[in-house]
């Protein structure tokens, strides 16, 4: 397998540093707020890499830590601490919003077939191992205490930009112009490993230390838990791309300088979801979530497929246009997927040639889009119907789709609505003293709005519906209707 590693900016064979054996580390969401949909690209690809690298043979353990305490938006003792930020948002404590939030990541997550981690971690867990942690980076010489804190000395690396794309010159004092420098840094490039002194005196979770009361940086979190469920030795590091400089290269310095040697090989960074404002991010508001798709009539799946269709390490433009153009293909896909019949066995010496070329795809830097090329052979080639289920579900335990459960819910659906809705249907109208006229005209009157990109109308007639317990169904063949008391 050759994955592309940020760490030389080259495509690199995989070896792991235990044969058959793969350590991974992916960074968790801060549970503050929904995870939006540019967020959830990233925990899909990284889904996708696990599960291949399942598929291709190898023992994996993932971790992933839950950011619930501590996180500002810069590096300094500046910016908004977010979990705060929430808490105040929602008049909740801290512990309840993280509680919440993390509850929804994981909610999405199984709503688009995301596996769950073998090691969550919150971070509020692992006080003890990032206190030790730090002390011991007092012991060697890497850390030093200035104005309450403990801060990491970048002075004594000899090389602190390992991913070679940013220099000491494009380095920003803070995230803001009017935030300004930390006057406590013996270098502008050292970051905090624990708080005691900070301007939240209200910050909710505090904890005793050497050092006073107080709380840990955010990159010692990642670095300690990993360390503390994955070993020394870490073969892949996860993250979006964003979280390169500082967040990675933090973690980097700080743990091979606890260590004493090379932590983690292989970086794996996934590129952003653009809009038409560009990076898709919670700061600029009106953003989307797994949640607001659904209720736009968007199934999950879709998105996920949409995700696939595009390599992890090329930005990728979201607009409805696109995923309504992926909402048809995947619709197609589970329509032919419905039309293979059940009978015989496979041929498995026949599927092999399949298997091969999606492996390749696979194994060529985590190629999906071609993977999902490999799918459409599969079911435009002459094999029998029972071998292309056969690899439909072999692919799918990488891919997550859902195909065969999508094409089997879809031929129950089409066979009851023929045999029961139109009786029902009418019996429930009369019920409610409504007219079939009605309700088709204000699913045109929807159609047309959703045509015009007016989605608030669109939403505000599936509501107006919904009261009358009319459930509305947006299918490839259009829009159809259930009902309930």
């Amino acid at each position: 397998m050759i994955l592309y590693n940020t760490l030389g900016g080259v495509k690199q064979e995989f070896v792991p540093h235990e044969e058959g054996k793969v350590r991974m580390y992916t960074c968790g969401p801060t549970v503050y707020h929904y995870a939006h949909i540019g967020n959830l690209r990233t925990y899909i690809m990284e889904d996708v890499l696990e599960k291949y690298l399942r598929y291709a043979g190898y023992d994996v353990l993932r971790v992933m830590n839950i950011t619930d305490v501590g996180h500002l938006s810069s590096d300094a003792d500046t910016g908004e601490d977010k979990m705060l930020a929430g808490a105040k948002r929602e008049h909740k404590t801290v512990l309840e919003i993280a509680d919440y939030y993390t509850k929804a990541f994981f909610s999405d997550a199984e709503k688009l077939n995301i596996k769950k981690p073998d090691v969550i971690e919150p971070a509020t867990h692992c006080i003890p191992e990032f206190i030790e942690m730090v002390q011991t980076l007092i012991d060697k010489g890497y850390a030093y205490l200035a104005g309450g804190n403990v801060y990491f000395d970048t002075s004594k690396l000899d090389n602190y930009y390992v991913f070679g794309n940013m220099n000491e010159d494009e380095l920003q004092v803070g995230v803001r112009e009017d935030v300004g420098e930390d006057t406590n840094k013996l270098n502008k490039n050292d970051f905090v490993l624990w708080f005691t002194q900070s301007k939240f005196e209200d910050q909710a979770l505090k904890w005793e230390s050497p050092w006073g009361l107080g709380y840990p940086g955010w990159h010692i979190e990642c670095s300690a838990i990993s360390i503390k469920h994955a070993g020394e030795y870490l073969d892949i590091h996860c993250g979006g791309v964003d979280n390169a400089f500082p967040h990675h290269t933090n973690e980097i310095a700080q743990s091979e300088a606890y260590l004493g040697h090379k932590w983690c090989s292989y970086w794996f960074h996934v590129l952003h979801l653009l809009d038409k404002r560009g990076k898709m991010s919670k700061s600029k508001g009106g953003f989307l979530t797994v949640s607001l798709l659904e209720e736009k009539g968007y199934d999950p799946l879709a998105y996920r497929f949409f995700c696939l269709q595009s390599h992890y390490r090329k930005p990728l433009v979201f607009s409805f246009e696109n995923l309504d153009n992926c909402v048809q293909a995947y619709n197609k896909l589970i329509a032919r997927v419905a039309n293979l019949k059940a009978d015989g066995e496979p041929d498995l010496e026949a599927a092999k040639k399949y298997q091969d070329s999606f492996k390749e795809a696979l194994d060529n830097d985590l190629n999906t889009s071609l993977a999902v090329t490999v799918l459409y052979d599969v079911l435009k080639s002459n094999l029998s119907d029972a071998t292309k289920r056969y690899l439909l579900d072999d692919f799918d335990s990488v891919l997550s789709l859902d195909l065969r459960l999508k094409s089997e819910q879809k031929v129950r659906t089409a066979s009851r609505k023929k045999t029961f809705y139109p009786d029902s249907q009418s019996m429930f109208l009369q019920d409610k003293g409504l007219e079939r006229d009605y309700v088709d005209r204000m699913i045109a009157e929807r159609a047309e709005a959703k045509a015009s990109k007016n989605w608030n109308e669109a939403d505000r007639i599936r509501d107006e519906l919904k009261e009358q317990g009319i459930i509305l169904k947006d299918t490839k063949d259009g829009t159809v209707w259930e009902f309930e008391y």
